[in-house]
């Protein structure tokens, strides 16, 4: 909270890093962290992303309908998928935060690079990656899981978001 507001009176941090790095782990440790009279809300992209070929899409959803209106001084709303019935799911209401952390691949792409108010990149081994996600997201997934991690590469050089974390954290 010591950064000055970057979204009108309000901060973005933006936890942002390849799948399986510990982004989750460490919006929670964030959350953990900031004083309950500071009003906090962590958006997971896993939430938006619409199937496993759709990074691209859920970084530009989230952008266009959380983080825009929050730079706005409006309330935001994300459109949920449903990861079972492969179709979107129910609107979920962001009311307006102090402190909006953002977490997932694509976080911190170049289409918040205005806004935000920390960037921190995480990373981990490829081995350590592949085996939470394998854990988390069960082995019948482990092929999609494996297909994520080579699509989400390029789009992470291309976003240089790596380069422009104020923080790296190693898992």
């Amino acid at each position: 909270m010591a950064a000055p507001p970057s979204l009108g009176t309000r901060r973005l941090v933006c936890l942002d890093g390849p799948a399986g790095s510990g982004k989750t782990t460490l919006a929670a440790r964030v959350r953990r962290a900031v004083p309950a009279e500071v009003p906090c809300r962590v958006v997971h992209l896993d939430d938006l992303y619409p199937g496993w070929d759709g990074l691209r899409a859920g970084v530009e959803h989230v952008v266009e309908t959380v983080v825009r209106p929050f730079a706005e001084g409006r309330p935001g709303r994300y459109r949920r998928w449903d990861w079972h019935a492969s179709a979107p799911g129910p609107w979920v209401d962001v009311p307006l935060v102090d402190l909006l952390v953002l977490e997932g691949v694509g976080a911190g792409s170049l289409l918040v690079d205005d806004l935000v108010t920390t960037l921190v990149w995480v990373e981990a081994d490829h081995d350590v990656r592949l085996a939470r996600g394998v854990q988390r997201e069960g082995v019948a997934s482990r092929d999609d899981f494996v297909a994520w991690m080579a699509s989400e590469a390029p789009y992470l050089d291309e976003q240089r978001t790596r380069a422009r974390a104020d923080l790296v954290v190693r898992t």
